[in-house]
Order: structure tokens, then C-alpha cells, then sequence
């Protein structure tokens, strides 16, 4: 009996940052990075992780064989085409996980079998039933996908998850790959479903949206309205395009609004915030500052009767309290005095756990930090430790040493010496600015065709002496990637989130190198 049919309110969360939004351009993560992610979603209570396409690469065959061997809670899912091999590939990467899960899938829609697989209804009926019947054959937990199905003509959608679960199917996940459909369509389509397959009320249903038309919540919250019980969902609603269903949204909005949707998650919500600026620091995808639940104004009151209120009663304009998602209050508590002690209380506050030497550096850092600025506060800690993790975690290429002339008189110039490949080169280069010198003095010692197409700059905190936090987006044939790094120092946070960049870079050339021709679910 599953967790579904002991408790008909539970609705699990799957998972797919690992999978569906690294499929964001410019999001590659390393291996160790997948690492710390997955460790995090499995503490957090996430039912399912899908941690790779395991024939995509080799690099995401290791991470998801690394994950399963790692998993202490979560079942963990591969994904894999409609097609013996991949479903072989992803059963070599599972099958020591303690709950191992091959997900499956097939495009339905006539887009899709037109274009994309040139196959009649009748040969996708007969792939299913072959493809999952072998799946089920390797795996008791397997997962079926019609890719496009909100596309697909219902009667036939109908047929093919007919032919799911007769084949073996344990979880039917009905994906609205291309954001398309709308709340009433996503419940009807459920409906449906559960009302004309049979045996379908003995599975899993799940709903997987897209935000193209910033309704991927609100279409997967209906689908559990109407019956399904399984979300796939992101941290930060990361994903191709614009995006998936954000886990963060999904979850607190099962938790804050129970009395008109009566449905509960396994999810710890006070690890949200933990989750989001980790994925945030991986992929190196700032989260915007109004985004829901984990936005930097999320829980921010400008307006004097808003604050009026607030400081009255918090519940006058907060519909959740901001420890319910893991937020600590952006107080004042460390400065140049703070010995090791209290840093290490302060991490452990902030749901931070580093090894000795991890710890070592963050801590020099943070000493170098509080010699420069006035007040140091919790953003600054946590700035601070991810950007040493981002380096840690992508140190081919790193900074050692630079200086730069700039002011209004010409030329701006840039002194930069790299260690790469644990050898020590040094360059000097002129640009229209510091930054510009900067990275073509980079440039000149690492090579490439790379475009940058776009350069951000953030303050992490307030005030003349907040560290500020770069975020740089370079293009190389196709691929996409994004650096980002904070410092006092905004020039050395540009050059050190550049530096980052190149080190993804290097990372996605190996990648493409290795990587075979496939087309992926979403």
C-alpha cells in the first residue's frame, strides 16, 4: 500500500531541479554541487528527487549514481527516453538506490508524433507498452510520461495511459511541457483520467507544469484539487524557459491556505530558504527580488500603513511568518571581535554545516570581511559561504591577485594574476572601465570565444559598505553559463563571478564533448 492510499490528503513532491532545471540555459551544476543540492531536498523531506537523464553524458550517469548510493529517504529517479537503452543506462544508475525509480516517457501530441517521432497512434501505443514493460521488468517503482499531453487530443491521451499502467506503470505524470494549459483544463484533464482508466486509482497521479504563461502553480494546485497526488516541482521554480512549478510556492501554499485545499506535504518548510540559495548559488541564477515565498521582499514592508500594521501585528499583511520558510532576521550579531566560537553558532543558526577546512577558509574570509565593513550581518555570512563554496566547488581556474587603475582619466587598466591548473600566470590589459580591463586581462590568460550577454550587479546588504554580489552570463557556441560571486569590492566580485563563469564554462565544453543527441522530457 502506498503513502497515497494510507492518506488520501498527502501530496508527495517530486523534485526535478537535478534534472528539468539544469535544463535551464546557463545553469550546469558540478558534481559536488548535485551533491549538496540532493543531500538538502533528501533532509528536507522532498518524496522524490529525479537526479539526471543518466544517457544524456556520463557526468550525469555519475551524479546519479552518486545520489543513489547517497539517499537516506527520498526515492530516487532517473529519466530515460522511450527507448531499451535508456532505460538500461538509467536502471545502472539507480539500481543500488535503497528506493529506485525509472521514469519513462513518450511524446502523445501530434505535434510530436509528427514532427519530433514520426510515428502513427498506433506505434506510440505499442512503444509504450514495450518501454514500460521493460522498466517494470528492471524496477517495481516506475514513473510514465506522455510528453505534451495537455496538447494531446484527450481520447487518445486517455488510451495511453490506458496502456501505462496495463503495462506496468506505478505513477502516471501528466506534464504540461510547454506551459499551455490553463487551472480549469489541468483539473478536467485529471478528471478524466481517473474517471476512464482503469486502475489508475491504484497509481500515483501526478501533474508536471511549466510557468510559460506564470500559471504553473495554479495548474498544479488544481490538479491535486481534482485527484492528483504527486507535484513535480523545482527549488526557485528554476527550468527551461520560463520555468517550472516552484517547490517553495506549492508547498506553502498547501500549508497556508489548508482550510479551502484540505492537503499536506512530508516537506520541512523552515529548510525552504537554506534550499533556495543554494540552488540559487549552483546555478547561478540570482532569485528575483519579488519572487514569492524566497524573494528578498517577500517579507519586506515599505509602504507606512503596511508598517504600521507589521509593527502592530505581523498578521495584518503577513499571511506567513518568516521563520515558517527558514528566514532569520537580518540582525547585527557578528563583527571583527567573533572568534570561531560564535561563527560556527552562527552557521549552525543559519542551517549551515561545513568540514574543518571548509570551515577554516570561510572563517578567514569572514575575519578579512569584518575588517572591512562596519556591521556584518546574516546575508553577508551567507554570501560569504556560498561564494566560497561556488569557488571550492569550481577551482580550476581561480583569482589570485589583481589591481586596477581606473578614474576619469584614461587609460583603465588591470593587473591579474590566475591560478590554473595550480600554476600561477600573469596578465595586463587596458579597457573602458575596470571591469572591462579586468576581463580582458583574463581573457588573454584563459582563452575563449565566449560572449558576455549580460552583467548584473546586486548589494547583498545595505548601506556604502555592503558587499555586492556580481552575477556575469557568458555564450560560447550555444552554451549558455553564469558566474556570480559578492565582495566589498565590486570589481573583485566581477572578476572572481567572471573567473566562475569560465570554470562552468570548461565544465559544459566536457559536458558537450561527452554528450549524446537526446530530447528530454519536461
Amino acid at each position: 500500500m502506498t503513502d497515497i492510499q494510507k492518506d488520501a490528503s498527502r501530496v508527495l513532491i517530486f523534485d526535478t531541479t537535478l534534472r528539468d532545471g539544469e535544463q535551464s540555459p546557463g545553469a550546469t551544476m558540478t558534481l559536488s554541487e548535485k551533491l549538496a543540492i540532493a543531500a538538502l531536498l533528501d533532509e528536507m523531506g522532498v518524496d522524490v528527487i529525479e537526479a539526471g537523464f543518466p544517457i544524456a553524458s556520463d557526468g550525469d550517469f555519475e551524479a546519479v549514481s552518486e545520489i543513489a548510493r547517497q539517499a537516506q529517504n527520498a526515492v530516487i529517479c532517473g529519466l530515460a527516453r522511450a527507448a531499451k537503452g535508456d532505460i538500461d543506462r538509467a536502471w545502472a544508475a539507480l539500481e543500488h538506490a535503497k528506493r529506485p525509480r525509472i521514469h519513462t516517457f513518450i511524446g502523445t501530441s501530434p505535434l510530436h508524433r509528427q514532427h519530433q517521432l514520426a510515428m502513427d497512434k498506433e506505434q506510440v501505443l505499442r512503444k509504450i507498452e514495450e518501454t514500460v514493460g521493460h522498466a517494470r521488468s528492471l524496477c517495481e517503482n516506475v514513473q510514465w510520461s506522455p510528453m505534451d499531453a495537455t496538447r494531446t487530443e484527450r481520447d487518445y491521451l486517455i488510451e495511453t495511459v490506458k496502456v501505462a499502467v496495463a503495462s506496468g506503470a506505478t505513477t502516471i505524470n501528466i506534464p504540461d511541457t510547454v506551459g499551455y494549459t490553463a487551472p480549469r483544463e489541468s483539473a478536467e484533464i485529471i478528471r478524466d483520467l481517473l474517471a476512464n482508466v482503469p486502475g489508475l486509482d491504484k497509481c500515483v497521479v501526478a501533474t508536471h507544469c511549466h510557468n510559460d504563461l506564470g500559471m504553473a502553480t495554479a495548474n498544479a494546485l488544481a490538479a491535486v484539487e481534482a485527484g492528483a497526488r504527486q507535484i513535480e516541482c523545482t527549488i526557485n521554480g528554476l527550468g527551461e524557459r520560463a520555468g517550472n512549478t516552484a517547490l517553495e510556492e506549492v508547498v506553502m501554499a498547501l500549508k497556508v491556505r489548508r482550510d479551502i485545499m484540505p492537503y499536506h506535504t512530508g516537506v520541512d518548510a523552515t529548510k525552504i530558504m537554506r534550499a533556495s540559495r543554494l540552488v540559487a548559488t549552483a546555478s547561478g541564477f540570482p532569485v528575483q527580488f519579488n519572487k514569492a515565498i524566497v524573494g528578498k521582499n517577500a517579507f519586506a514592508h515599505e509602504s507606512g500603513i503596511h508598517q504600521d500594521g507589521v509593527l502592530k501585528n505581523a498578521e495584518t499583511f503577513e499571511i506567513m511568518r518568516p521563520e515558517d520558510v527558514g528566514l532569520t532576521a537580518n540582525a547585527l550579531v557578528m563583527g571583527k571581535h567573533s572568534g570561531r566560537a560564535a561563527f560556527r553558532a552562527k552557521l549552525k543558526d543559519l542551517g549551515i554545516e561545513l568540514g574543518d577546512n571548509a570551515f577554516q577558509e570561510a572563517f578567514v574570509r569572514f575575519k578579512a570581511l569584518a575588517d572591512q565593513k562596519k556591521d556584518v550581518y546574516d546575508d553577508d555570512i551567507l554570501a560569504l559561504v556560498d561564494d566560497e563554496r561556488t569557488a571550492a566547488a569550481n577551482d580550476r581556474i581561480r583569482l589570485k591577485f589583481m589591481r586596477v587603475i581606473a578614474g576619469t582619466l584614461d587609460p583603465k587598466s588591470a593587473d591579474v594574476t590566475l591560478t590554473i591548473d595550480g600554476t600561477d600566470v600573469q596578465a595586463t590589459a587596458q579597457g573602458d572601465g575596470p571591469v572591462d580591463a579586468a576581463f580582458k586581462a583574463i581573457d588573454s590568460l584563459v582563452p575563449h570565444e565566449a560572449v558576455l550577454k549580460v552583467y548584473s550587479v546586486q548589494a547583498v546588504t545595505d548601506g556604502i559598505d555592503a558587499q555586492a554580489t556580481v552575477s556575469v552570463r557568458l555564450e560560447e557556441g550555444g552554451r549558455l553559463v553564469t558566474g556570480q560571486a559578492a565582495d566589498t569590492d565590486t570589481i573583485v566580485a566581477s572578476a572572481r563571478a567572471y573567473v566562475i563563469a569560465l570554470n562552468r564554462l570548461m565544465v559544459r565544453r566536457d559536458k558537450t564533448a561527452s554528450h549524446r543527441t537526446v530530447s528530454l522530457a519536461g
